[in-house]
């Protein structure tokens, strides 16, 4: 169980944009990730098995391009987990659920139906709409069942919708309102279900029936999805619950609330509008300036009271980003941290190309500097194990980065004014190179820093008394 999710509507956002995102988090510390670009499909006749569960699925002959973030290892299954495709439609999955005992009695989940494995491969390179994302993936859990509850984010430049795959059949799907954020954490959190407006909610057929049929619902006055297929529980209070708490604290300040209270709003609206650091925040923090932080100043039963939001078993964060296409040429955007999120930096790529960089796709099994994999796991293990000596320097490093990605984004979209094409994504494609580059030296060189420092801090040391 694993993963924190955020998705931000545009009118909550201060660049008036979507977001989704989320910290792809997994049992190891290290879980290799390659992030590449999917060529588009034409005239394909292909079957596709899971490796993980054996899910046997005709693909489409055809598919569009999209980006995507697979296990450098897929003996386990492919796990491509994020991306946005040509149409500029994008998703994540999955946001691990868990479903109670009494739902799962009469529809259990199914051993060889879809998985996180496999969400990603079969819905993002076929699908032109988020709506339509919710309505196919729908559509194939009706044809195979599931086989885990989860939680998958959608969206396009209009909309937002995320989807909670409770049971073997049965789910729900809620639009995010422009004005609201989201943030989940390994729990079902969609609440009231409006049947009469399926403009803005979806649903699994005959879900209704089945929660009637086998009462289920707990309340007398309300259909509240999380009352009748989530779960309340001790590991929730610990595992899940505060998670959602910190970052609401963050985007709503003046709120007073209980980090394990089974109430937390699932929609809030912030006090201010939303930047996308404030998205890397949440998504890097471990309850930073509260006594809960584990690297920080409580006492040794709170910092290890909960399981905080960034950890050194996150595999992948990311962060999907939709501009206006009416306002700007290069409107997708896949911001991509690797190595321990409160590390490292977020490094922005353009999705409408063709490749990401080499030393995304590169992942050898062990160390090599080549790979960014590596350097930001490296920088991730130094950073922590000097972590008051280096926490400064770290934080300034992260800082640079993060203007000089506004600087260069805000340089690429006066160049890309009036391009198209195949021209358009040959130039976003090099300057994905130039920003791989540039963050892969600047982090090396950030890493030689501090290393030459850390020279001086080991205890292995001895200062001569002059009195002696």
């Amino acid at each position: 169980m694993a993963c924190t999710s955020i998705m931000v509507g545009k009118k909550a956002a201060m660049d008036g944009v979507n977001y989704i995102a989320r910290n792809e988090d997994n049992f190891v510390a290290n879980w290799p990730k390659r992030f590449i670009v999917q060529a588009a499909a034409k005239n394909r006749h292909e079957t596709y098995t899971s490796p993980y569960n054996k899910l046997s699925v005709e693909l489409p002959e055809t598919g569009y391009r999209y980006t995507s973030s697979p296990d450098a290892n897929q003996d386990e299954g492919w796990y491509e987990e994020d991306g946005i495709n040509e149409k500029n439609v994008g998703m994540s999955a999955t946001e691990s659920v868990t479903a109670n005992e009494k739902v799962l009695a009469y529809d259990p989940l199914i051993e060889n139906g879809v998985a996180e494995d496999s969400i990603t491969t079969l819905v993002l390179p076929y699908i032109n709409s988020a709506r339509e994302g919710v309505k196919y993936l729908g559509d194939l859990i009706a044809k195979y069942g599931s086989t885990e509850s989860n939680g998958v984010e959608f969206f396009d430049e209009n909309e937002i919708w995320y989807m909670e795959l409770a049971t073997g059949h049965h789910w729900v799907a809620i639009r995010i309102p422009d004005d609201c954020y989201v943030v989940a954490a390994n729990q079902i959190g969609i609440e009231t279900i409006d049947f009469a407006d399926p403009e803005n909610y979806m649903w699994s057929d005959g879900i209704q029936e089945f929660v009637s049929e086998n009462n289920l619902n707990p309340d007398t006055d309300s259909w509240n999805f999380r009352h009748i297929f989530g779960t309340s529980t001790k590991q929730d209070r610990h595992y899940n619950t505060p998670r959602v708490w910190y970052g609401q604290k963050v985007l709503n300040p003046s709120l007073e609330q209980d980090p394990e209270s089974a109430d937390l709003p699932f929609l809030r609206k912030p006090e201010k509008k939303i930047s996308v650091e404030d998205i890397q925040y949440i998504l890097a923090s471990h309850y930073n300036e509260t006594k809960f932080d584990p690297i920080g100043s409580g006492s040794p039963e709170d910092k290890k009271r909960y399981r905080a939001i960034s950890l050194s078993r996150t595999a992948n964060s990311h962060i999907l980003q939709l501009r206006d296409s009416k306002k700007v040429a290069a409107n997708g955007i896949e911001w991509k941290a690797l190595g321990i999120p409160s590390f490292t930096p977020y490094v922005p790529f353009f999705t409408n190309a063709d490749d990401i960089d080499e030393s995304y796709s590169f992942v050898p099994e062990k160390l090599d500097m080549k790979s960014a994999y590596w350097i930001y796991e490296a920088l991730s293990m130094v950073v922590e194990s000097h972590y008051s000596d280096f926490a400064t320097a770290n934080l300034d490093y992260q800082k640079e980065l993060a203007s000089w990605a506004r600087r260069k984004i805000a340089a690429v979209d006066k160049e890309t004014v009036g391009l198209t094409g195949q021209k358009l994504t040959d130039y976003l494609t090099d300057q994905n190179h130039q920003i791989a580059k540039h963050f892969n030296d600047a982090t090396k060189e950030h890493l030689g820093d501090l290393i030459t420092q850390g020279t001086e801090l080991s205890k292995l040391t001895f200062k001569m008394d002059p009195n002696l």
